[in-house]
């Protein structure tokens, strides 16, 4: 029946997964010895998915990508300074509009970097600066590693879990090592790498299912979500569209006033409006481990998918606009 559907009309397919992933948890979590199981596997499953995201970014593209430093900076300026400070700016819906727990995820995901993969894919689609996007969406996974945990423990402190020096050790054993033993295997390994492009892709996808799943175990077996109300969702839900609205538009205002070009301003909007899941998730799982993990990734599951939705409108809106004059001779190698 879904197959008859128009494309746009179709539900993502990940989207159903992970939402499978949660309905599977809350109905059959985690226990006991299986749960420590999973612990340790997904422990094994966040190193060696950074271990890939060091082998896939390439030195020679980051350093290549360097003379668009105006750019960069204005989009890590809008994923590190801008989203924090909104973060802290919703402290004022505490506790009247959002609950403490839910807010603290809200921060959090505040903090984190920007995706790499729908950054580029909505740039590319919008008819942006894709070489700019590659290089700002890596460059800002890669500082999220470092500038992640240190905002997370300057916003949050002890409230959210904070950064222990036990919570150092583990960001760079499960982290920050992976990442580098990545990049020094990438001379060897690169060529395979992209010969398996779609299995490690799925590699990708599986882990975060692990992660939803573990986190979500840990906190249906411990009670957690008993303290969240079906209305706080939908609270959460606006909180999160007003969020996105206001970065979406604080970035096109801003890119034009610094007087960026046409495709280096959509570049900006694009990167510097994400917040990447796929980054967090793994991050989350080593800052916050515990019971309260599934309140703190609540916030960024649902951004994600609104994000998403968002920014692929946005991005068919701009493809669709006219081509300019210099591509008018080849209109069918436009897109």
């Amino acid at each position: 029946m879904l197959g008859s559907l128009p494309a746009r009309f179709r539900p993502d397919p990940y989207l159903v997964a992970m939402l499978g992933t949660v309905a599977l948890a809350a109905v059959l979590p985690a226990r006991g010895w299986v749960a420590d199981g999973f612990d340790v596997l997904t422990k094994v499953a966040v190193g060696l998915l950074f271990f890939l995201y060091g082998a896939r970014l390439s030195p020679q593209d980051a350093l290549a990508g360097l003379r668009h430093w105006r750019l960069h900076l204005t989009v890590f300026a809008s994923t590190f300074l801008l989203f924090p400070a909104f973060g802290l700016a919703l402290a004022v819906l505490v506790p009247g509009v959002l609950a403490q727990p839910v807010y603290l995820g809200v921060l959090f995901l505040c903090t984190l970097p920007s995706t790499v993969q729908s950054s580029i894919a909505f740039t590319s689609t919008a008819r942006g600066n894709v070489a700019a996007a590659i290089c700002s969406a890596s460059l800002s996974s890669l500082l999220g590693i470092v500038l992640t945990p240190l905002l997370v423990a300057l916003l949050l402190g002890g409230a959210g879990g904070g950064v222990s020096a036990a919570s150092v050790v583990d960001i760079v054993v499960q982290l920050l090592i992976p990442f580098l033993a990545g990049q020094l295997a990438r001379r060897w390994i690169g060529g395979w790498m992209q010969r398996h492009g779609a299995a490690l892709g799925r590699y990708d996808r599986g882990s975060i299912l692990l992660i939803v799943y573990t986190a979500f175990s840990e906190g249906v077996v411990a009670g957690v979500w008993h303290r969240i109300a079906p209305q706080q969702l939908l609270v959460l839900f606006v909180v999160e569209a007003v969020l996105l609205a206001a970065v979406l538009l604080t970035t096109s205002l801003v890119s034009r006033w610094l007087g960026f070009g046409t495709a280096d301003r959509i570049t900006i909007v694009f990167c510097g409006s994400k917040k990447s899941m796929a980054s967090g998730l793994p991050m989350a799982n080593v800052l916050f481990a515990g019971p309260g993990l599934g309140l703190m990734v609540l916030p960024m599951m649902l951004f994600h998918q609104l994000q998403l939705l968002v920014c692929a409108a946005i991005a068919r809106r701009l493809a669709a606009r006219p081509a300019p004059e210099s591509a008018a001779p080849q209109p069918a190698t436009a897109e």
